[in-house]
Formats: C-alpha cells, sequence, structure tokens
C-alpha cells in the first residue's frame, strides 16, 4: 500500500471514529461524574489512561495513581482511569464505583464510566491505541502514556506500578 493511499485511509478512519490520528489520539468518555471527558480538553498535558477494576488484585495501584496526581497534577499531568469489567472484576454500576474508589482511596483524578477496553467492543480510543501500536489491555491497570501531542509515548503492563520509576521518569521528561 503506497504512503498516500495509507495516509488517505487514516484520515478517513480518523473522520469517520471522531480520532485524529494524524494529530493525536483523541476520544471522548462518558464521565463517572455524568457528561463526558474529552481527551483533547488535555492536548498539551499528559496523559496517563489506565484501565481500572474494582475488584482487581492490583486495586492497591489505585493509591499509586492519586500519589502520582497529586505529584504532577500542578505541572500538568492527567490521569485518566478508565473502569472496565472486560476482565469480570468491576464493581455492577458506575455508582459503585465511584463510591468505593472516593471512600477506600479518596480519588479525585478524572474517572470515566465503566467502558471496554478490548476485543470487537472496545472503545476508540483503546481500539486506536491497539491498532497504531499493538498494545491491548491483557489485564486490569494497564497504562498508556499519551503525550501533550496526544501521541503514545509508552505503555506498560499491569505490573509496573503508576510510581515506578521507568513511568515517573517519562512523565518527567513530559512536563514543563
Amino acid at each position: 500500500m503506497t504512503r498516500r493511499l495509507f495516509s488517505l485511509l487514516m484520515l478517513f478512519f480518523a473522520s469517520s471514529t471522531g480520532l485524529a490520528l494524524a494529530e493525536g489520539l483523541t476520544g471522548r468518555f462518558a464521565s463517572i461524574d455524568g457528561g463526558e471527558l474529552s481527551l483533547e480538553a488535555w492536548r498539551g498535558q499528559p496523559v496517563l489512561v489506565v484501565n481500572t477494576a474494582s475488584e482487581c488484585g492490583f486495586t492497591y495501584q489505585y493509591e499509586g495513581m492519586q500519589r502520582l496526581y497529586d505529584t504532577y497534577r500542578s505541572r500538568g499531568l492527567v490521569v485518566l482511569a478508565v473502569p472496565s469489567d472486560d476482565f469480570n472484576q468491576e464493581l455492577a454500576t458506575a455508582e459503585e464505583v465511584k463510591e468505593f474508589c472516593t471512600l477506600t482511596f479518596g480519588l479525585d483524578f478524572p474517572m470515566t464510566d465503566i467502558t471496554h477496553v478490548r476485543g470487537r467492543d472496545a472503545h476508540p480510543f483503546f481500539a486506536s491505541v491497539r491498532d497504531e501500536t499493538g498494545f491491548e489491555p491483557r489485564w486490569n491497570f494497564n497504562k498508556i502514556l499519551l503525550g501533550p501531542d496526544g501521541e503514545v509515548v509508552a505503555t506498560w503492563r499491569s505490573a509496573t506500578r503508576p510510581e515506578s520509576d521507568a513511568v515517573t521518569g517519562r512523565i518527567e521528561a513530559l512536563l514543563d
């Protein structure tokens, strides 16, 4: 396939899905608080997107995600939690997830409603990450770091803690 044809196909894909791959990943998510969260609103800032689940053995990582957000939010970092039941470990409703996360961990970073992150029903953001990079969550608490331009900078699997040197080093390199 020629580069021009590939570019035209990508532009068609971007316009038909609402994702602008040539200009960085975009996407809209239903917010756990109601309304909508848009990656476009955070353009110019690094965004750490984490697929989460309240009943997972990695749920303790919420604490690290909050500390990361507390440490770097004043310098522009956004942490976005994307609760998902794709691995059958999320609570039944967004209200239960919100209550659990607020009462148990005191989370105050943005969270989406319960969202599919893999397979045929994956949210367009996760489908685009998969198509662009080959990275797809294999479990809960996978991490995707977007640069200020909306491009995928790095990805990590569940075992990588949010406050690890690997994650914080990449984030610090993106901050002003």
